[in-house]
């Protein structure tokens, strides 16, 4: 429980931390990426009898699973990235077992180095998976015993991995080179679509009024399809998405409901490839949209992950807290006899999320996911042992069903998670499966109460000085545009980077107070002024959008 402004007392929320969602609309590409680039490493492996090398290849075929949402040229960059910071983590592991076999020192460094992964990620917002991977494959090699000998070539088959794992996720830029930039707008179309269903009210059956958390999620996700677009090179199918997208922004302003159905149809022509809608600018729409590429391309240059690493960074307190939490849970299974105590060190890094009041809900479903998935882990079993090849298509196969069943709700993918993790360590031999499952549920009791202990250990107050800068960032853009609008004198590009600074600025806002209302031990929020901001706000932007919505409702897109 924690408390609340005027001494009320909120428990923490349980409601939809176990409900299953829907399937991730490219949870598909996740997963056969993944299984494609463990698969091909793997089965060379078990040809040439060397299975237990697999754990090397695994770590850059990991990488496999990012990127995806990203437009094919952003992505090439993107995974370059993150094969080094794989490859780097793996080499500072091996290199650290090749140095001790000290259980204690290697414990600190896997801790250190989830720290470090946890910062990282959430600074440069890498998506799903996150850090986890990168410290589960650490963490992994840092317990297998090494010799310093032999870290260089164990580097060489992680980097032989990193490569066809770019190579998979890149392949299909060969027959769909749209189709990350189409599936962002057509997410955009579909959020911005779903407002009218949201609080309309009965007596302007024109427009809308939808709840200020739907209103976000579409703000972000055209936020986000702006982001695609901008690495992609200038070509007539790209001013097709941005043509869209303008659309939807004025509809997220306007509130119109006759454009839902539009909208609609227009994402599932782009999520079934179809041509895109073409359409004649007049030279205000042009200036409209070069303003908005411009005021975006200036947002896109994201501050120095560096800054995430300054004790005056929101980061900061996260990566200390993992980083403490890691070490509490490895070096307390370490006391209680584990065999495999950096489990205990990936369960507590899984833990932390954003606040503590999401990292309470991930431990529920980190824990609840373990219980099934050691029961599945058991009925299993005899099917591993049949032979290491009926061991390695298992394996496959629970990746794919992880990636698939994760993006309903963590709990269930945590269920294949389990299982599979188990079924690697027997990758370089048969072990007692009572010891494994032991190990697993006392590994999963330590790092869930460790992480929460963590959370509560070392507090981030910083969130509520985030949301002090938000509001001062809303206010300002506030500011301008009421400028523009009283100037009578601005053209639309001068409207469209108002809007979206505007909208970004409000994003912001909303990201800033839910981070926030999670923490604990927490000064009390400026809940009526960020209601106040958002309001205000959003009315702004229904003003500048106004002309615009007027000029572009008066003809047909598709014609």
């Amino acid at each position: 429980m924690r408390e609340q402004p005027g001494g009320r007392t909120r428990r923490l929320p349980l409601r939809g931390v176990f409900r299953l969602g829907r399937f991730g609309d490219i949870w598909h590409k996740h997963a056969l990426s993944a299984v494609i680039a463990l698969a091909i490493p793997d089965l060379i492996l078990l040809a040439t009898g060397r299975l237990d090398l697999a754990v090397y290849t695994s770590a850059g075929a990991m990488c496999a699973l990012y990127g995806h949402g990203l437009p094919y040229a952003a992505r090439a960059r993107s995974l370059i990235w993150v094969a080094l910071g794989m490859i780097g983590g793996v080499g500072v592991a091996l290199v650290a077992s090749g140095l001790t076999r000290s259980t204690a020192i290697l414990i600190i460094v896997s801790a250190v180095l989830a720290a470090l992964h946890k910062v990282v990620c959430d600074a440069t917002r890498i998506g799903p998976p996150g850090n986890l991977i990168f410290t589960f494959m650490a963490a992994t090699c840092a317990f297998i015993p090494q010799r310093l000998s032999e870290v260089p070539f164990h580097l060489v088959l992680a980097v032989l991995g990193a490569l066809l794992a770019w190579l998979v996720c890149m392949t299909p830029a060969l027959v769909r080179p749209e189709g990350p930039q189409r599936i962002a707008v057509a997410r955009a179309l579909e959020a911005v679509a779903r407002l009218p269903h949201a609080t309309p009210t009965g007596d302007t059956p024109a427009r809308i009024t939808p709840i200020p958390g739907a209103r976000h999620d579409a703000a972000a996700a055209v936020n986000a399809a702006w982001r695609a677009l901008l690495p992609v090179p200038a070509s007539p199918n790209r001013g097709a998405l941005e043509r869209l997208l303008v659309h939807a922004e004025e509809t997220l302003a306007t509130g119109f409901t006759t454009e839902a159905a539009r909208l609609t149809g227009w994402a599932t022509d782009l999520r079934r490839n179809r041509p895109l809608p073409r359409m004649s600018l007049t030279e205000d729409e042009a200036a409209e949209l070069t303003g908005i590429a411009m005021e975006r391309a200036v947002r896109s240059r994201g501050p120095s992950v560096l800054r995430a690493f300054h004790p005056a960074s929101a980061l900061f307190p996260i990566g200390i807290r993992v980083a403490v939490g890691s070490a509490l849970a490895g070096l307390t299974s370490m006391a209680l006899g584990v065999g495999h105590p950096y489990w205990a060190v990936v369960m507590a890094a899984s833990v932390f999320q954003a606040n503590a009041m999401l990292s309470w809900q991930r431990a529920l479903q980190r824990a609840l996911g373990s219980v099934f998935g050691l029961l599945a882990f058991t009925l299993l079993l005899p099917i591993s042992r049949i032979g290491q090849l009926a061991l390695v298509l298992l394996v496959l196969f629970l990746q794919f069903c992880a990636e698939a069943l994760i993006t309903r709700n963590y709990w269930l993918g945590t269920v294949c998670v389990t299982p599979m993790a188990l079924l690697l360590t027997e990758f370089s031999g048969y072990q007692p499966a009572g010891q494994l499952i032991a190990d697993r549920w006392l590994d999963t009791c330590v790092g869930v109460a460790a992480g929460l202990f963590g959370c509560l250990l070392v507090t981030n107050r910083r969130t509520a000085g985030r949301i002090d800068a938000a509001l001062r960032r809303v206010a300002v853009t506030r500011a301008g545009a009421g400028h523009l609008l009283e100037s009578g004198s601005a053209g639309p590009g001068d409207i469209s980077r108002a809007c979206g600074l505007l909208v970004a600025a409000l994003v912001e806002l909303r990201e800033a107070a839910e981070v926030a209302a999670g923490e604990w031990w927490q000064r009390v929020l400026p809940a009526e002024q960020i209601a106040h901001a958002e309001q205000e706000g959003h009315r702004t932007l229904a003003r500048l959008r106004g002309p615009v919505r007027d000029r572009v409702a008066s003809k047909s897109i598709n014609e």
